[in-house]
């Protein structure tokens, strides 16, 4: 009796390691921590996946721990990893395109980046990553905003003069067109940068700000709200032929896991916004408000430089810029 039980046991055994072997696993790597809200969009997915039980399992990797933060791109392009929530921008030195997902004016606001989420100009820079066998599952922006370690900046005139550490090429490139010198770091190096004098304001995204504690610094904010200028667009992306590859049952699982992570994704944006506002506003910083005139005077300096340098550098540059600018 004993030996037929230790027969059955084992046999079961077996069974759930075969199970498990024939499972097939997927490598997400992303930069940033457990509480960041692109490692909570990847873990919606993961746990969807999970739940829908197709012999199918994601396995995260974050903190930088895979790969470098500006080096995931190229290895998912190359089959040497599955998935990644990822700046698309920072792949613009492989598809120039890429650049005008991180372009001053050219979101205003969250429902403006869902619009253009669904648009042939998504459309288009879809195109461009399926040439390096790449797709999208979840579409997402983040947005940010300016702090002025003296005062608050809304309006171009407001930097003339200032030495100013910007989030991305097209935008040092803007501030410099309204009069400001460009000092450039990493968003990790604002807070030394404005403690010891080198900086007099700096621009990045509203988490990017609350978590390296940048209103410890500063007299004024300026957060993204209903006009911003900084949209950063940074999706969970996919090897095209991993995805491919998968069974129809793997491939729903992970396309209802996406709608759910991105319809979060969002939501939570929006309130990364309105949360970092409350932060400053109790550590007594002053809060400004960017108009719709400001963005406007803002747009106007980045189409004669920003716009101008894409549209000069990149094939079909101005045809992809006039479809971003077409949807409303």
């Amino acid at each position: 009796m004993r030996s037929t039980l230790k027969a059955a046991v084992a046999a079961t055994a077996l069974m759930a390691l075969g199970a498990a072997a024939s499972a097939t696993e997927l490598r997400l790597s992303h930069q940033w921590s457990n509480n960041d809200v692109r490692h909570k969009v990847a873990q919606i997915v993961a746990d969807h996946v999970a739940e829908a039980d197709v012999d199918l399992e994601i396995k995260i990797f974050g903190s930088k721990s895979l790969f470098k933060p500006r080096e995931q791109y190229k290895p998912l392009s190359r089959g040497q990893l599955d998935m990644t929530v990822f700046p698309l921008s920072y792949a613009g030195g492989q598809q120039p395109a890429f650049n005008l997902t991180l372009m001053p004016g050219l979101v205003k606001n969250h429902d403006h980046a869902a619009r253009l989420n669904d648009s042939e100009f998504m459309d288009e820079i879809e195109a461009k990553m399926a040439e390096d066998d790449v797709m999208t599952l979840v579409h997402g922006y983040l947005a940010g905003g300016f702090v002025g370690k003296d005062k608050c900046i809304t309006k171009p005139a407001d930097v003339d003069g200032l030495q100013m550490r910007a989030a991305g090429k097209a935008f040092e490139q803007m501030l410099a067109g309204a009069g400001a010198s460009i000092a450039s770091m990493s968003s990790a190096d604002i807070y030394n940068a404005m403690q010891t004098g080198v900086l007099n304001a700096a621009n990045t995204s509203s988490s990017s700000f609350v978590s390296y504690r940048i209103y410890e610094q500063v007299a004024c904010y300026t957060p993204a709200g209903e006009v911003a200028l900084w949209f950063m667009y940074q999706p969970l992306l996919m090897s095209k032929s991993k995805f491919e590859s998968l069974t129809e049952e793997q491939q729903q699982a992970l396309r209802d896991g996406a709608a759910k992570a991105e319809a979060f994704y969002l939501e939570e944006a929006k309130k990364e916004d309105s949360d970092s506002v409350q932060v400053f506003k109790d550590a007594g910083v002053e809060i400004a408000t960017m108009t719709q005139e400001d963005f406007d005077a803002w747009r106007e300096i980045a189409k004669a430089t920003s716009y101008k340098n894409f549209v000069e550098n990149v094939p079909d540059g101005q045809k992809l810029l006039d479809m971003a600018l077409s949807v409303e």
